[in-house]
């Protein structure tokens, strides 16, 4: 086996040395290196960061999520995974229905004040609650439009329909394997001005050669120790599970950031991460009886031998 999570290990450092300080949109402030890139060998095991847990239930429900075409938290609340429902809880409390506790500010505020961040997470349990109790309830507030999900599986055209990236790209791999063309994009210029959270994963590309698939991502920002070990892991997954579709053996995900960073409350848990001993990277294991992604469900998906050193906590920059 091998230790695949040295390529972060070492973005990780040369960020903290070499990097430089910036501002940032949620007044944290950054350690950012622009122009990185990472190279992970996905024949020899899977690459999910073993100097720290990384919940890989979570990133499985979430890519799931995202190739079933789905935008409505519902799904992921039923697979116990709250990574999108900040999103749609805003939208809830800055409704005229919302009748709760006053959530003014509720994003800075939850952060600095522990008395208010209970009452606002009990305000958020008791949404979550509601979308899994109330489908109608679900279907309106539950929804967080155009997602990766829509951008993936439906986008919209301007003469009327949609476009399933997905599967265009799929059959591109079957039929042209050399094409400079198998690409999905989630970024729509149309849209940036009126989404909550633009796209960080702006697109990516496949490449086939000597009977391998590979994938390369761009994304625009990346938030170092908290998002890109969730990033790294879930497209190596894709990766597979489009291998598996196609037929071809898997061979490189290559990672691309614009803007990466580690945020300033994070350097501590950065150093803490670097100074644990890296273990072999697990192994993916997916349901030998399932042909096409949208066959797999999340008992079809494990991974193995994952050892891992201890949860590292972090707050999180909105």
């Amino acid at each position: 086996m091998a230790i695949l999570e040295q390529p972060y290990l070492d973005l990780l450092k040369k960020i903290m040395t070499e990097g430089h300080d910036k501002d940032d949109r949620t007044g944290t402030g950054t350690r950012s290196y622009f122009g990185a890139q990472m190279r992970f060998d996905l024949t020899q095991g899977f690459p999910l960061l073993t100097t720290k847990k990384v919940p890989f239930g979570l990133i499985k429900s979430e890519l799931l999520w995202f190739l079933r075409g789905d935008t409505n938290i519902r799904f992921l609340l039923e697979h116990n995974n709250h990574i999108w429902d900040e999103w749609a809880f805003k939208n809830w409390i800055e409704s005229a229905e919302y009748q709760g506790a006053d959530m003014t500010d509720f994003g800075l505020r939850s952060q600095s004040d522990p008395k208010f961040n209970q009452i606002y997470q009990a305000e958020m349990k008791k949404f979550d609650q509601r979308i899994l109790d109330d489908p109608a309830f679900a279907q309106k507030y539950g929804n967080l439009g155009d997602v990766y999900g829509a951008q993936w599986r439906h986008w919209e055209k301007r003469s009327g329909g949609f476009i399933d990236q997905i599967a265009n790209v799929i059959k591109q791999i079957k039929e042209t394997p050399d094409s400079r063309r198998m690409i999905v994009t989630a970024w729509n210029p149309e849209d940036i001005p009126t989404s909550a959270l633009p796209p960080c994963h702006v697109m990516f590309q496949f490449y086939v050669v000597d009977g391998k698939i590979s994938v390369q991502l761009y994304q625009r920002s990346g938030d170092m120790f908290l998002g890109v070990p969730f990033n790294i892991a879930s497209y190596s997954l894709l990766l597979n599970m489009i291998s598996r579709e196609t037929g071809l053996e898997v061979g490189e995900f290559v990672h691309t950031i614009g803007d990466a960073h580690i945020y300033r409350n994070h350097f501590a848990q950065v150093k803490e991460l670097l100074s644990r001993t890296p273990y072999d990277s697990p192994k993916l294991w997916l349901n030998p009886a399932k042909k096409h992604i949208e066959d797999f469900e999340m008992k079809d998906i494990k991974v193995l031998d994952y050892k891992h050193h201890g949860i590292i906590k972090a707050p999180v920059a909105v």
